[in-house]
This record gives C-alpha cells, sequence and structure tokens, in this order.
C-alpha cells in the first residue's frame, strides 16, 4: 500500500549509487596496473586476499602503515590539480614502510566526499595506483564513501593504508653505530609535511595559485603540489646489497625530529648543512617567512627526503649504487657518541 507521497530514494538523500559503481568500473584498469605476485583477489569482492608464499617470503613477518596528505589536499582541490595527490598518499605511507626494512605489498585507500565527482575521484585514484606502480605494491582495495552533508561541495579527503613483509630477523634499524655514515636522498620539493605554514606563507606572499612560481617555471599551486618521492625501490635494492643500519624518512619533524627516532639510546649525529644545494622552494619559504633555520630544520625535510645510516666501510659503493638508481646522493655526515642533533655550516 502507499499513501500517495512521493516515495525516498537514496539517490534524492544526496548518495549516487550508481556513479559509484561507475567509478569503480573506470578505475579498475588503472588498479590491474598494479597487480603482482601474490595478489589472489582485488577489487569487487568484500576483501582483497593476498598470499605471502606466493609473494616470495617463507617467515614473514607484516609491517603496516597509514597516513594521509595532510592540508597539501587544501591546494589540490582549490587548484583542481588532484591527481598528484594520489602519489602523495602511497608515498607517505610506503616510504615509511620501507623504514622498517620491509617490502610494501599492498595498498587500500580511503576517499570520502560530499558529493561524487566520478572525474576527480578517478584522477585521484588514477595517482594511487601510480604511485603503487612505482612503488611494486599493488593495489587491491578501498573505499569511496559519499557523505552528504559531511563535506563541502568539491572537497573530499583522502587515507591510505598500506602492508609489507619482511623475513623474520630482517627489521630495521639495526647495527647502528658510532661511525655509520649519513647518506641523503634528495627529495622532489616539500612533500606532503607543513602545507598548513606553506598555505600561510602564501596568504602572506600575496599571491594566488595561478601566480608564476617564483623558483621555477609554471604556477606557484603547480610547484607546491610536486608529489613526494618513492624512495622504496633503491632503498629495497640498498638493503639487500648489504651494509644499511637504518633509513629515516623525513616528513613532519623534519631531519631534527625523524633522524633521532633510527638512532639507538646514547647516540647522536652530527650533519654538515653546507654539504647540499637546498632547493628554490626552501629558499623561497625562508626569505618569505623569515622563518630561521631551526624552524626550517625541525618543520621540512628542506631538500633531503630519505637518510640511509649505512656502515662507513659500504658508504662509497652505495652512494654509487643509488646514485645509478637516479637518486641525488649527499654525504651528510655521520653518527657520533653524543645523544642529539649538532648541524655545522649554513642552510641555505
Amino acid at each position: 500500500m502507499t499513501d500517495g507521497k512521493n516515495g525516498l530514494t537514496y539517490a534524492a538523500a544526496g548518495v549516487d549509487i550508481d556513479a559509484g559503481n561507475a567509478l569503480v568500473e573506470r578505475i579498475k584498469p588503472a588498479a590491474r596496473r598494479t597487480d603482482r605476485a601474490g595478489v589472489m583477489a582485488g577489487l569487487g569482492g568484500f576483501g582483497a586476499l593476498f598470499d605471502l608464499k606466493a609473494a616470495g617470503y617463507s617467515d614473514p613477518v607484516l609491517v603496516a602503515a597509514t597516513d594521509g596528505v595532510g592540508t597539501k589536499l587544501r591546494i589540490a582541490i582549490d587548484t583542481g590539480l588532484v591527481g598528484g595527490v594520489g602519489i602523495d598518499l602511497v608515498a607517505m605511507c610506503v616510504n615509511d614502510l620501507v623504514c622498517q626494512g620491509a617490502e610494501p605489498l599492498f595498498f587500500l585507500d580511503y576517499f570520502a566526499c560530499g558529493k561524487l565527482e566520478t572525474g576527480a575521484a578517478a584522477e585521484v585514484i588514477e595517482g594511487i595506483a601510480e604511485g603503487c606502480v612505482r612503488a611494486g605494491c599493488a593495489l587491491i582495495g578501498g573505499e569511496t564513501a559519499e557523505m552528504p552533508g559531511m563535506y563541502p561541495a568539491g572537497d573530499f579527503d583522502l587515507a591510505g593504508f598500506a602492508v609489507g613483509a619482511m623475513e623474520r630477523g630482517a627489521a630495521l634499524p639495526a647495527g647502528v653505530a658510532e661511525g655509520d655514515v649519513l647518506l641523503g636522498l634528495g627529495s622532489d620539493g616539500v612533500h606532503s609535511n607543513g602545507y598548513s605554514l606553506v598555505r600561510k606563507l602564501v596568504e602572506v606572499s600575496g599571491q594566488g595559485w595561478e601566480a608564476d612560481c617564483p623558483w621555477q617555471d609554471g604556477t606557484l599551486g603547480a610547484a607546491l603540489l610536486t608529489p613526494t618521492r618513492l624512495y622504496v625501490q633503491p632503498a629495497l635494492r640498498a638493503i639487500r646489497a648489504g651494509g644499511v643500519h637504518a633509513l629515516a624518512h623525513v616528513t613532519g619533524g623534519g631531519l631534527t625530529e625523524n633522524l633521532p627516532r633510527v638512532l639507538p639510546e646514547g647516540l647522536g649525529a652530527e650533519i654538515d648543512l653546507d654539504a647540499w644545494d637546498v632547493p628554490g622552494v626552501f629558499a623561497w619559504m625562508m626569505g618569505q617567512g623569515g622563518i630561521a633555520a631551526p624552524e626550517m630544520l625541525k618543520t621540512f625535510n628542506c631538500g633531503i627526503g630519505m637518510v640511509l645510516v649505512v656502515d662507513a666501510a659500504r658508504a662509497g659503493a652505495l652512494a654509487d649504487m643509488l646514485s645509478a638508481e637516479g637518486e641525488r646522493v649527499t654525504k651528510l655526515g655521520h653518527v657520533t657518541g653524543t645523544p642529539g642533533i649538532v648541524y655545522t655550516g649554513r642552510l641555505g
């Protein structure tokens, strides 16, 4: 029976199931690009299956990481340049995993919005797939949540979840000692940390996202959206070559906060700030905001996105190998017998 009233539907409440289904169909080819040994079942089921034995592990320990891209997402939404944040999302998770000595195996994403815009959502997820391809892990599942009233029109949020594995007994850090050499790998820009301050600096500058970038070609918004560099493949090869005692992903907290996380109690490090050229984006920020070097070094990566702590006898060979992999390698300094980070030289 009916009482003559129009029947409500989920679509009338603001949730378009058909759009969600269309998105899944569109992203299936991107997900297939990420297929790797161990994947048993991916998109479409209630869960995704992964076979560790088929991936080559005999006595594995699983390692998991989760992250987002912070307020960098605000710039992506405001400019419409959303593809790169998918790469960021993967990089922020898998670069952490490799610091434990783990190989990233698979990735899942969470995309939440008020109104699903299939084109923008697909662009983001295709970026996630590209990040997975670069990291050698499979995109095997995720969740797209359309939640009217929770997000303003055009806004969305992202979270990522990565799972990796290593053979038992292979965890890092391990064996870090006084005299170990610090090898820094160059960043591709600000990566995905410190963007609340970045956005404040742009506001103070009086420039918009479409303004000419002061330090490179293109717009300011596009330059600040340069994706986070993925260090997974070269880092894994360095670990397997021998002599790597620890890795530190330089995220929020910069060198000052992240390097001590992999140093044993009682040890510290000395870093020569003259050893590398600070990229233009950081020089611009320092000048624009009058930011002191200590604040920069505990907020941003300042041009060094990953640090490897390596045996001094292996430092030269590992640096050569990483350079051959396309990394910009800098000998930053060494591990000391005194707790804390001591900087010499001048930043910038």
